[in-house]
């Protein structure tokens, strides 16, 4: 979940060091640092805090060299301060480390190495330098093997970026569980967590696979395996452009990437005809199994309704975090389709693991190319919304909804299950849907105007049934997410299971309640709340009548087929939430305690 950028060439180090972490800050914002190679050995700086500390503090002193090292920490071992931000170094400050993961067994190397080594922070990564520092002599001081060497003893998960000054024109790298992509320039070659760090330099980029190290240098990028034997590696060329990655004209990157929706449903359906012709499941397919995370997993709800619908095949949808622990009878009749925005989320990846292994074919739904996911499942759906530098998602959960309504017509097509006259009534439907999103997005000012009854201590329920009852839950994690408000999501029947209990003056209650089978049911359990006293604010479809008698406040969307609802109700409920959590004074696009990436357990 931390960041680590490296560069190695003839620009400002630490010039790219910084401007790579600000794309990476996302990852973590507890704290940051850099270390750069030159003629007087292994300089570096430290900060507490953004970047924009770190920066502060770079500012004090020059600081040059051909060779660096950058890190943004999201704390896991030891408390957010100076001591704990990364780089760490070995005693005789030679050897300098980044790292993103966890060393499980730190406890245990720290008290067998502090009989001969000294410590500076509680972190666990500090002893990845010192366990470097005693293999490096025994392997003839072959940086890679002593890399290696240490990580023998470690167990846990790691993206390591380590600097000696013995070698000042050189990175060595090393990945185990945990995400690294390597950038290929003319001159130069750079290191990152994500892709979109790399984007101003190059859009020539490898990622490191598993059990893998590298090492870079000005001419070039060399990846070995964990024997030391080359690998043969073409870069991939990323189609993203550098402006996907600026705010704009936009406040936060989170109302910038929210409002991109109107395009990126529609980038969604350029050509998406044909990748999924392309996508033929075995035979003997009989059930399917969804895997994800946050709000991978909402987008899974209303991806298991849709194929059940469409596609007329069973489905379970599970929380990565718990099917990995779970005893589920995967098989070779089974599809485990996995979601995630990054394709590096930790317990999704070890999800579709215990799939392969069973037997299962895997289909991927994610947002970058050559990520993990990408490469270990047998198929998969690109999304094509571009990056989102936003740790609450928005655009990328729209995006994934969509994915999942295609993958279901599709195999309703292939199944026989599908109607010709659903089929065409759909894509009909579908192909409106980046206009309609438009039409929401021009109501921007409503949603502000409503945010602003919303007091600090108030606390929310959403509810919302069927197709719009994951709706409810995202817009409950939307909320809680950058506003801090407490808020859940429940099923609308569920209210007299408990919930109502809940139900006073302070409490605001929105409800997702579209046209389609269910409406009167939710306009039922509206009028439980509101007997509590309970305020209500409807999400709902422009026009109807039922609405304006059972509502303190009505945010409409466009009509619209019910399985497409989710896609345009959500819409409303990510500005809400945006605007409530501006209205408080929140850090929007970085809240606190969360990173954007969750690649360790």
């Amino acid at each position: 979940m931390c960041g680590i950028v490296g560069y190695v060439g003839t620009r400002d180090t630490v010039g790219v060091l910084l401007d790579s972490l600000k794309r990476l800050e996302y990852r973590g914002y507890d704290s940051a640092g850099v270390v750069v190679i030159n003629g007087k050995g292994l300089l570096h700086e430290k900060a507490t805090g953004n970047i924009a500390a770190l920066e502060s503090a770079l500012k004090a002193g020059e600081m040059k060299g051909r060779t660096g090292l950058g890190h943004t920490r999201w704390a896991t071992h030891g408390g957010v301060t100076r001591e704990n931000a990364h780089p760490h170094f070995s005693c005789d400050a030679r050897v300098a480390v980044v790292h993103n993961g966890i060393v499980e067994n730190y406890t245990e190397l720290k008290e067998e190495l502090s009989k001969t080594h000294s410590f500076r922070s509680g972190t666990d990564t500090e002893v990845i330098p010192h366990l470097i520092e005693e293999a490096y002599p025994a392997c003839g001081k072959d940086p890679l093997r002593a890399i290696r060497a240490a990580m023998e003893r470690m167990q846990g998960s790691f993206a390591l970026a380590v600097v000696f000054a013995d070698h000042p024109d050189e990175i060595y790298v090393a990945r185990v569980n945990c995400p690294i992509v390597l950038g290929v320039g003319e001159g130069e070659s750079f290191l990152a967590s994500d892709i979109a760090a790399l984007l101003p330099y190059t859009r020539r980029v490898i990622p490191l696979e598993e059990g893998e190290l590298a090492r870079l240098s000005p001419s070039g990028v060399t990846v070995l395996d964990f024997q030391f034997k080359p690998k043969t590696r073409q870069p991939l060329e990323i189609p993203w452009s550098l402006e996907m990655t600026s705010k704009g004209n936009f406040a936060h990157y989170m109302l910038k990437e929210i409002h991109e929706q109107k395009h990126t449903l529609a980038s969604e359906l350029i050509g998406r005809a044909e990748d999924l012709q392309g996508l033929v499941l075995p035979d003997g397919i009989r059930r399917i199994v969804i895997t994800a995370c946050g709000t991978a997993w909402h987008a899974g709800l209303v991806g298991k309704l849709a194929l059940e619908e469409l596609a007329r095949v069973p489905v379970d949808v599970w929380l990565a975090s718990e099917l990995r622990y779970a005893d589920y009878p995967f098989g070779k009749d089974t599809l485990a389709i996995a979601i995630s925005q990054s394709g590096e989320t930790a317990d999704t990846l070890a999800s579709v693991r215990l799939a392969r292994e069973a037997g299962a074919t895997v289909l991927a739904v994610t947002n970058v190319r050559g990520s993990t996911l990408d490469r270990e499942s047998d198929l998969v759906l690109h999304m094509r919304c571009g990056p989102e530098r936003g740790v609450a998602a928005t655009k990328t959960y729209t995006s994934q909804i969509l994915n999942m309504i295609l993958l279901a017509m599709h195999l309703g097509r292939t199944r026989g299950t599908l109607t010709p006259e659903r089929d065409t009534q759909l894509r009909k439907e579908i192909d409106l849907l980046p206009r309609r999103a438009g039409e929401i997005l021009d109501q921007s000012s409503t949603l502000e105007q409503c945010a602003r009854d919303i007091a600090q201590d108030c606390s929310f329920i959403y509810i919302g049934r069927r197709y719009n009852l994951p709706t409810a839950y995202e817009g409950a994690l939307k909320m809680k997410e950058i506003s801090y408000l407490h808020a859940e999501g429940y099923g609308a029947g569920e209210m007299k299971h408990g919930p109502l209990a809940l139900v006073d003056n302070r409490m605001i209650c929105v409800a997702v309640a579209p046209e389609g089978r269910v409406t009167d049911k939710v306009i039922s359990n509206i009028q439980e709340i509101r007997a509590r006293n309970g305020r209500i604010i409807t999400i709902g479809t422009r026009g109807d009548a039922r609405l304006p008698s059972v509502s303190n406040q009505i945010l409409e969307i466009p009509r619209c087929d019910e399985m497409l609802s989710p896609v345009l109700a959500v819409i409303p409920l990510q500005l809400l939430a945006y605007y409530s959590a501006v209205r408080l004074g929140r850090n929007v696009d970085q809240p606190r305690n969360l990173a954007k990436s969750v690649t360790v357990e």
